[in-house]
């Protein structure tokens, strides 16, 4: 092994040398950890899990790193072993790499060096190595080689009643900054270390509770004094090692750190500027403590104290005039000979024997775990009395005595509400066969039972014990674990001995987002209820990042919880998405009226601030994503001024989102102090560039849309000249309203196998999510790669039904992967989530099911990355993807994948062809449309209408209202027309009908649905005065109609139906289904019935009417001014026509026309089939209308006459067809 050539390392190493315990250590050769001619090393005689290579250092030294080599010249090596340290040669501490990983990695051969330099310096004076695995076919060997350099320590030691009082020199005090920092130990979980007051009387704490340290604030003296917790850190503090604490003040911002872990946060304002005027250590006086959480001084050692770079205990060693000494203190730190022992596995046991020789016995002991449950004791009570089991269950301690399969005594203590974090005592007394528990016991063994028979006889029928014990004594003597290590008294197996492995996996938390962290001996949970997050450690949202994401999910207009950054730490907020034309996010405040003012005495100015239902964050983070915002910003003014445009200082203006105050109004340009009249030159006084600048006695208004994103919202208003006699005003600002996501749409076009986008590192050592959609061709590729030296990312399409996601953190490669049913190559979008953290990596790919991969227990959890991700391809351009990549998010942050793409050679920006995979969104026979960014539903062709033709149109009818639909004239009725007219008319020849309706009425009879020709052939579908559905044919008019029953119940019951007749050619389809609407028609000559029933009116519901491709309710009601409509009497859109669930036992019967049904079922779907006779003769459908008509109807002649002479006509060609019996 080289030499080093440092000072401090030569030290050391001649201090390695010079003592050196190896426990069960018969040498083969001389036992040299380092020998300047690189030869021998440590090798016991019996290589096993028992040995152990011990240094005692000359003094506490600073360690920084260790270097390990096989023994010379052999197959002698370890490949796997423990480093611990210590101050006293007990009570031994493991190193932990990344907080998780405890063992190191150790050599492959004899002569290479394996070095590891320690993330954290450790301070120790004595080091030992266990070995866990070495060479196969060789025995333990080593050489050993540590670095660091001197450790210089000042320590005092209090004894639960001192303190030390310091005053700090105010001429040298730094008002705006502060730093203390300071190590202690201790074996009490609670007591102040240190207090701190200012000179108005307000105080810092900072008190060890419960094994944690606190940080407060006291504001005020005596009993009275309010506190103010301000954070928690650290765990397991009590455990007599030295802890690091470091507080630093800057101006008002606070860095509280305990060993690797910091809290930052933010004093109130009047503690911004404080001075510290007094310190005291240790603790404080009894009145100061009594509203403390330990309500105690502080028992143990501090070291090195050091307030802003002043040593106070080298001031107190001097008896320096600005430090107080009170009680007890002395300058050493003295060490308690505290042996633990952990059960850290199953296997884990120790068996104690003892023999009690009088009356009574005891057993005592101390115990910390982490799980609810396990075995503690159990033992053969004498005289054939029968077994005792003491053991947790439900975090209660538990007492059983068993005999011949019975309980004879069950007894419990303790409260299941414990604190586990802490050690607890226990302890079993027996006097005269009496056994009491206070929690405590009787033995003739104590000891932990294995899961499996150890021992002789034992079989443990309780849960394992995974923990630390402390302070085991039989009949008050303390048993020497020391002597049970070196296997002279008793048995164990799978020990930890002196020292205690427990491990907080709870501080800090790994749980994100506010997840509650449990734990258990060997795991950690997180419980994410209520977050608005999952996964493992609640990391991912389960959230949309905007409302464009949700409407693209297929949802309606309503509120939604919107996480802008996904797993990032911006909270999600409850939004209104109104989903129009755009997806609208609509974000309220609390004065969204309109507000009037008026003149009053005394008051020159109205200031109004507006507090929006989301914070400050999430609107920049929706305002900044967005396409487009806008608010709304109205003035109304009767002689109240408002910008005095064009020359004078504004008597109004409003406050943007930064604070800054903008002169301009809604509807003009940023800096212009102009209104909307002013930019488009018609304000009422043309000097003045704003209505209300005109300084009118009529009530006059400048309203407008705010839409610079840079100044959105708005955060105030201040309105002037309303001071004067007769001034009157009134404002209003509307929500903020943003559409867009320009997140959700950045995408990139991949169209060479070489080419790729290249981003810096990606950040995601603890916790990674990678999420986007993917649309492609090819049967592989690669979606993204980040490499680091060791370590490394990778996602990518392996074949056309799988994707895999590949990473390693140190632990060498691991896969996830995800089979899909069906091919993932169809150029649709699809979508991946992939998800890397401390407990789990798992992948989802739409919604087939994810797969999940546990992360090995105490292996690598950092993810150390340092060359650039790669998008769309590889460092080696091998694997390239070909094809579309959108919305890719790495930890809640978009990348800008076009930003890149338009100076990549071989991508392109943007990505078309979103309807292959959002089309089925547009429904009721809505089109998709596509656009640069998405896709819009075109709802032209359907009767309904909305973001997705989801929302029915729908109107109340009563007597005296009706809808009339026109047709273009007939070409046979105008002969005048060109051909190419002629053309277009003939388009309207019906090879069949498609006509669909709802309905909802209490009215019977009524007619529904009546077509009929000129021919007088027709087809009406009525409620008879039972409400039964009826249909009537008449499609010769030298025959007699035929009625059909279709319905042999009730419709007319006030509940919503639909209605469809479906024709082509010869076949017929009728269905009514409860659940849709209905339609009436209506031709020339009339049916007397018909004409009966429509002289009854309409009163009821009609909702999503369309015969063919044209919805006359839907014109009438949403495009009047464009459609042929005639619209009489009142008509206004309604709900009424809200569907409920489709009947879903709706079954089908066949009828004939000329004969009886041939079955009837009450679910009412009916099939009508005919056979067209050879005919020239043409059928004419007169017209299509909603229509009452005051008990009159028009003849044919009449209704032509009418429409004529508007130059409309409300007839179409279709073909006559003679229908007849169809052939059996």
């Amino acid at each position: 092994m080289p030499p080093h050539s440092t000072k401090f390392l030569k030290m050391l190493v001649i201090a390695v040398t010079e003592q050196i315990f190896a426990h069960n250590a018969e040498y083969e050769a001389f036992v040299c950890v380092l020998c300047p001619a690189g030869a021998g090393g440590w090798s016991p005689l019996n290589s096993n899990k028992y040995q152990w290579l011990e240094i005692k250092l000359e003094q506490r030294t600073e360690i920084t790193a260790i270097a390990t080599q096989g023994r010379y010249g052999s197959s002698d090596w370890l490949t796997r072993y423990l480093l611990m340290f210590s101050d006293t040669g007990h009570n031994w501490r493991p190193y932990r790499q990344e907080d998780s990983i405890g063992a190191f990695s150790g050599n492959s051969n004899a002569d290479s060096v394996v070095m590891y330099k320690l993330q954290q310096p450790v301070i120790a004076q004595y080091i030992r190595i266990l070995p866990l695995h070495w060479n196969p076919n060789g025995r333990i060997g080593l050489r050993l080689e540590a670095y660091g350099c001197q450790y210089k320590s000042d320590v005092v030691s209090f004894d639960g009643s001192a303190h030390l009082l310091f005053r700090p020199d105010p001429s040298v005090s730094l008002a705006d900054r502060d730093v203390l920092s300071m190590n202690f130990k201790t074996l009490l979980n609670s007591g102040m270390l240190v207090h701190m007051e200012e000179h108005s009387g307000h105080s810092f704490t900072l008190e060890l509770f419960r094994g944690k340290l606190l940080l407060q604030l006291r504001k005020g003296r005596g009993s009275s004094a309010d506190f103010h917790p301000l954070v928690s850190l650290g765990s397991l503090l009590d455990d007599q090692h030295w802890h690091h604490i470091r507080v630093e003040r800057v101006r008002g911002l606070v860095n509280f750190t305990v060993d690797k872990n910091t809290q930052q946060f933010q004093l109130p304002e009047s503690w911004s500027h404080s001075e510290i005027n007094e310190i005291s250590f240790g603790g404080t006086s009894a009145a100061g403590l009594q509203k403390s959480h330990s309500r105690r001084n502080f028992h143990g050692c501090l070291e090195n104290v050091l307030y802003n770079d002043i040593s106070v205990i080298e001031r107190a060693e001097e008896q320096q005039l600005s430090i107080t000494v009170s009680g007890n203190v002395s300058f050493t730190c003295p060490e308690s000979i505290d042996v633990p022992v952990t059960f850290a596995s199953p296997g884990s046991f120790l068996a104690l024997p003892w023999v009690s020789g009088g009356e009574s016995a005891s057993v005592s002991l101390q115990f910390r775990t982490w799980n609810r449950a396990g075995l503690l004791m159990t033992f053969d009570l004498q005289h054939n009395a029968g077994t005792l089991w003491l053991y947790l269950s439900e975090a209660r301690a538990r007492l059983q005595i068993h005999k011949t399969g019975r309980i004879m005594t069950d007894i419990t203590a303790g409260s299941a509400h414990a604190l586990w974090d802490i050690y607890h005592s226990l302890s079993l007394f027996d006097s005269k066969s009496r056994i009491h528990l206070s929690c405590v016991l009787y033995i003739n063994y104590i000891y932990r039972c294995p899961d499996t028979e150890g021992g002789s006889g034992c079989r443990n029928p309780f849960s394992v014990f995974q923990g630390c014990m402390r302070l085991i004594r039989t009949d008050g003597a303390l048993v020497d674990l020391i002597r049970v290590q070196q296997m002279l008294f008793g048995n164990f197996s799978d020990l930890q001995m002196d020292m205690c492995g427990i491990v907080d996996r709870c501080s800090p938390s790994r749980c994100e987002h506010g997840g509650r962290c449990s734990q258990s001996w060997s795991t950690f949970h997180c419980n994410c209820s209520a977050t608005g997050y999952s996964g493992a450690t609640c990391h991912s949202s389960i959230y949309e990042a905007s409302c464009e994401a949700y409407k693209h999910k297929g949802n309606t207009s309503g509120f939604y919880y919107i996480d802008m950054d996904g797993s990032g730490p911006i909270k999600p907020q409850l939004i209104y998405c109104n989903m129009s034309d755009k997806a609208w996010m609509v974000i309220q405040h609390n004065n969204t009226e309109l507000t009037k003012l008026k003149a009053s005495s005394g008051i020159n100015q109205h200031l109004a601030h507006f507090n929006y239902s989301a914070d400050a964050e999430q609107i920049q983070a929706i305002i900044t994503q967005a396409e487009y915002c806008e608010q709304e910003l109205s003035y109304h003014c009767k002689k109240s001024r408002l910008l005095n445009t064009p020359d004078g200082a504004p008597f109004s203006w409003w406050v943007g989102r930064s604070g800054e105050a903008h002169m301009y109004w809604g509807g003009a340009v940023p800096g212009s102090q102009q209104c909307a009249c002013g930019l488009q030159e018609n304000c009422v006084h043309p000097e003045h560039f704003c209505n209300c600048d005109a300084d009118s006695k009529e009530w006059l208004n400048d309203s407008g849309l705010l839409s610079h994103k840079e100044h959105l919202p708005v955060r105030g208003l201040a309105v002037g000249d309303i001071n004067r006699s007769g001034s009157e005003a009134a404002y209003r600002v509307g929500p903020l309203q943003c559409y867009g996501d320009n997140n959700f749409w950045n995408a990139a076009y991949f169209n060479k196998e070489t080419s790729y986008l290249h981003f810096p590192t990606f950040h995601g050592e603890l916790s990674a999510d990678i999420s986007f959609l993917f649309k492609t061709s090819s049967s592989s590729g690669v979606f993204l790669e980040n490499l680091g030296i060791k370590d490394f990312i990778r996602i990518e399409l392996s074949s056309p039904t799988q994707v895999l996601f590949s990473f390693d953190v140190g632990n060498g490669p691991l896969e996830v992967k995800v089979e899909t049913a069906s091919a993932l190559n169809d150029e649709r979008w699809h979508h991946v989530r992939a998800e890397r953290n401390v407990k789990e990596a798992s992948l989802y790919v739409d919604h087939h099911p994810g797969a999940v991969q546990k992360a090995p227990a105490d292996g690598h959890i950092h993810l150390q990355l340092n060359s650039q991700l790669f998008v769309g391809g590889t460092a080696s351009r091998q694997k390239g993807f070909l094809g579309c990549i959108r919305s890719l998010k790495l930890n809640g942050k978009t990348l800008d994948l076009e930003e890149r793409a338009e100076i990549t050679p071989g991508v392109t920006p943007g990505c078309p062809g979103h309807c292959s995979s959002y089309g089925d969104l547009c429904q009721n026979h809505g089109s998709c449309v596509e656009d640069h960014s998405g896709f819009t539903c075109d709802c032209s062709l359907s009767p309904f209408t909305g973001t997705f033709c989801h929302k029915d149109v729908s109107a109340f009818f009563k007597p005296g209202t009706s809808v009339t639909y026109t047709f273009k004239e007939p070409y046979k009725l105008n002969r005048n027309v060109s051909a190419q007219s002629s053309s277009i008319y003939s388009d309207l020849t019906l090879r069949g009908e498609n006509v669909s309706l709802s309905f909802r009425t209490s009215q019977a009879p009524a007619l529904l649905l009546y077509v009929s020709s000129y021919y007088r052939e027709f087809l009406a579908v009525l409620l008879n005065r039972n409400g039964h559905l009826d249909v009537k044919y008449k499609l010769q008019h030298n025959r007699d109609a035929e009625v059909f029953r279709a319905s042999g119940r009730n419709l007319a019951n006030g509940q919503l139906h639909r209605v469809s007749v479906q024709r082509l050619g010869e076949t017929l389809n009728l269905i009514e289904t409860q659940t849709q609407l209905f339609l009436i028609a209506e031709s020339g000559e009339v049916d007397p019935e018909i004409a009966r029933l429509n002289a009854l009116g309409f009163t009821g519901c009609l909702s999503v009417v369309q015969f063919n491709s044209i919805s006359p309710l839907k014109a009438a009601l949403l495009y009047p001014d464009t459609s042929p409509v005639i619209v009489t009497g009142a008509l206004s859109e309604s709900s009424c026509g809200s569907s409920l669930p489709t009947n879903p036992y709706a079954a089908e019967t066949t009828h004939s026309l000329a004969g009886n049904a041939i079955n009837t079922v009450p679910l009412f779907l009916h099939w009508f089939s005919y056979r067209v006779q050879q005919s020239d003769k043409l059928l004419r459908l007169f017209m299509f209308s909603l229509l009452y008509t005051r008990g009159r109807y028009y003849t044919s002649s009449e209704r032509v006459q009418n429409l004529l002479n508007k130059n409309t006509l409300e007839i179409s060609y279709v073909n006559r067809c003679i229908f007849k019996k169809k052939q059996q």
